[in-house]
């Protein structure tokens, strides 16, 4: 068993509650565009465990990886054959036991992803099932419905796939006649398991044991809204589903029986030393039915995209920010805060673009603009209470690539004919380490998506020792984090007054100010300075210090 990285005797406290994970900043890896570590043009984990130490002096408290686990790759690995071994294109359960290893020695703990909402159409199961024909016991770990119509030709009802498209698809019998149908709420290659049937609750339970025997320190739960579906899977009554998802609760997602899987899975959890924690994926309505994924008997965290999805605007963040607080304060979770993943547009090309676009986007929009509204968002989340998430890369300031030729995209639903844009290969593209060589530094055999240009100039060579860099900037917001405890503790903020377009909060012996404006705004000198994204002037004004904050700036200070 890998040795597991105890909670810290001086661990902060809120409450009666204790943990690393209330204000730890979490840095996902997405292992296939990290770090390429056996030169075959695909990044693996010994390219992550090579890179821990910059994640270390970076100064983030855990990793948090995205599959990669044995897997067709019809979703970048999101569709798993075998949630216990290692897909040879990132190594082996070997490599996974030294990373775990390493990081704990460099004091970062790691996060996996787990899948439970579908598996692989690969997994030994549902091949077994299809082998084995009607009869076979294992599609009821599945949804196999016959399908609607005089012979059967119809789906079983009218869901649609997130990916575009019915979210059934018809097998075949083994003796080549038309067959059942299976469900899917993404790829084909994605059949949902039916969590109503014991041996999938058993499976799972299996599965949190092994990985938390390897001496893991958590998991973020995939579609963690999704594993229960409304009895009888009823009809929607409407085509363009994917309009209603985030407004309305779905046959298929946020469905209250959820909650009772999550409860078992704590109580497992509660079993291991050094506070392991769940992280929900959950995508709700509300931030309040967000909050019922992380009551103190069900998961630790869950992501905050109402929060991802708000534009640069003064009145939108607060109003988002009072939400996301209100919601998780009665449950006695902390609130997260993440600005980019790996499933959306980086926020320094969202920003660069017009508002009310989405979190999916085409253009490269206004590259300055976009860097620097994006560099202030950094420092406005990492001031709020709470843990943040920091997609890989983003330290860097790395736009999305939207100009990738059509041949060379691999996100499975580009190549659909409706449902998600298609278009996240744009931030999954590898990130440059270096100025100068064939993938900047990635791995020595080039990148499974190609790099631009540019990308040398972004690299983490060419930005250390730039005290104007995004990198610089990221190591010093950090660093003053860590020095500054409240900033991350607590559940609330006191909002300052400010002019209209700009925040201001106060956090104990801390103030925020953002100018989320278009133009330089003065407001009465706060405290000493300790860090903005751009330089800001102080003058007198009428024998009282006045601060001049640019367009688009954040500027921490100490009072």
């Amino acid at each position: 068993m890998t040795q597991h990285l105890a909670t810290p005797a001086d661990a902060p406290t809120t409450g009666t509650h204790t943990g690393w994970w209330r204000e730890a900043v979490i840095y996902q890896v997405y292992p296939r565009s990290f770090a390429d570590g056996n030169g075959d043009g695909m990044g693996d984990l010994e390219g992550v465990r090579s890179r821990l130490p910059y994640l270390r002096d970076l100064g983030v408290d855990a990793v948090w990886l995205s599959p990669f686990y044995a897997s067709p790759q019809a979703d970048a690995g999101y569709d798993v054959a075998d949630y216990r071994a290692i897909d040879p294109m990132f190594g082996s359960l070997l490599d996974a036991d030294a990373l775990i290893r390493e990081a704990h020695d460099l004091g970062l703990r790691i996060i996996v992803d787990l899948v439970p909402n579908h598996s692989s159409d690969q997994h030994e199961w549902f091949q077994r099932a299809l082998r084995e024909g009607p009869e076979s016991p294992l599609r009821e770990r599945y949804h196999f419905r016959p399908g609607k119509g005089e012979s059967g030709e119809l789906p079983p009802n009218d869901w649609e796939s997130i990916f575009g498209g019915p979210a059934w698809t018809r097998t075949e019998n083994p003796d080549g006649t038309p067959g059942e149908w299976y469900l899917h709420l993404f790829a084909p290659e994605q059949p949902d398991f039916n969590w109503e049937h014991p041996a999938v609750r058993d499976e799972f339970r299996s599965i949190l044991r092994f990985w938390l025997d390897m001496g893991v320190d958590g998991f973020r739960v995939d579609v963690a809204h999704g594993l229960v579906k409304a009895s009888g899977l009823p009809d929607i009554g409407a085509h363009d589903q994917l309009k209603l998802l985030g407004n309305d609760v779905m046959p298929f997602f946020d469905q209250d029986g959820v909650h009772e899987i999550y409860r078992t899975w704590r109580q497992i959890l509660a079993e291991y030393d050094g506070e392991r924690i769940l992280v929900a994926e959950a995508w709700t309505p509300t931030v309040d039915r967000t909050a019922n994924y992380v009551r103190p008997d069900e998961m630790h965290q869950a992501f905050n995209f109402q929060y991802l999805g708000t534009h640069w605007d003064a009145a939108e963040l607060r109003s988002v920010i009072d939400a996301s607080l209100d919601a998780m304060r009665p449950v006695g979770a902390p609130t997260t805060w993440v600005l980019s993943n790996h499933d959306v547009t980086r926020h320094a090309t969202r920003f660069a673009n017009p508002a009310g676009l989405g979190t999916q986007l085409r253009e490269a929009g206004d590259r300055e603009l976009g860097l620097r509204r994006a560099r202030a968002a950094t420092l406005l989340m990492l001031a709020l209470p709470g843990s943040a998430y920091v997609y890989q890369g983003e330290e860097l300031g790395l736009p999305d690539v939207t100009d990738l030729p059509d041949e060379v995209r691999q996100d499975p639903s580009f190549w659909r004919a409706s449902g998600q844009d298609g278009f996240r290969d744009g931030c999954r593209v590898p990130i440059p380490w270096t100025a100068e060589g064939s993938s900047y530094g990635f791995g020595d055999g080039g990148s499974w998506l190609p790099q631009p240009a540019t990308w040398g100039g972004l690299s983490v060579e060419a930005q250390t020792g730039d005290p104007g860099s995004t990198l610089e900037l990221y190591r010093s917001a950090l660093a003053v984090r860590r020095e500054r405890p409240e900033l991350g503790a607590g559940e609330a903020v006191e909002w300052l007054e400010a002019p209209e377009g700009v925040l201001s909060f106060r956090r104990d012996g801390f103030v925020c100010t953002a100018n989320t404006t278009g133009r330089v705004i003065s407001v009465p000198l706060p405290g000493r300075f300790l860090l903005s994204n751009e330089e800001i002037r102080v003058v007198a004004v009428d024998d009282e210090d006045t601060v001049e904050i640019p367009a688009d700036t954040t500027v921490w200070w100490a009072v």
